[in-house]
């Protein structure tokens, strides 16, 4: 089985085909982690990513509840304060790997 950085390589690797630009991997604060943020268009993407061998448990995209959003979120503001990014607009994107297939979804909350 691959461990979680493997998916989190393939959903970079995506998203930079994509034209989003890294800007950090594994962001960490007591709040919780952010996988990736990436740049695009001037806008900050924050992006949490998720991947399901099996779907026994429900999909990728099922794993991100609202509990998840909600550290996300806080996460990120921490960010954005700690990097002085406040005026910077942002967003939440979820890629979600499943089957061999890649779903992004862009802006899940804000």
């Amino acid at each position: 089985m691959k461990s979680g950085k493997f998916w989190e390589t393939k959903a970079r690797q995506y998203l930079t085909q994509q034209g989003l630009q890294l800007v950090a991997e594994n962001w960490r604060c007591r709040f919780g982690e952010i996988d990736l943020v990436m740049r695009h268009h001037g806008v900050l993407i924050f992006v949490e990513v998720k991947y399901r061998s099996q779907q026994t448990f429900g999909s990728g995209l099922e794993a991100v509840t609202a509990a998840k959003l909600y550290r996300m979120r806080q996460t990120a503001i921490h960010y954005l304060q700690t990097t002085n990014s406040m005026s910077e607009e942002y967003r939440f994107d979820v890629v979600a790997m499943e089957n061999g297939r890649i779903h992004w979804l862009k802006g899940v909350t804000n």
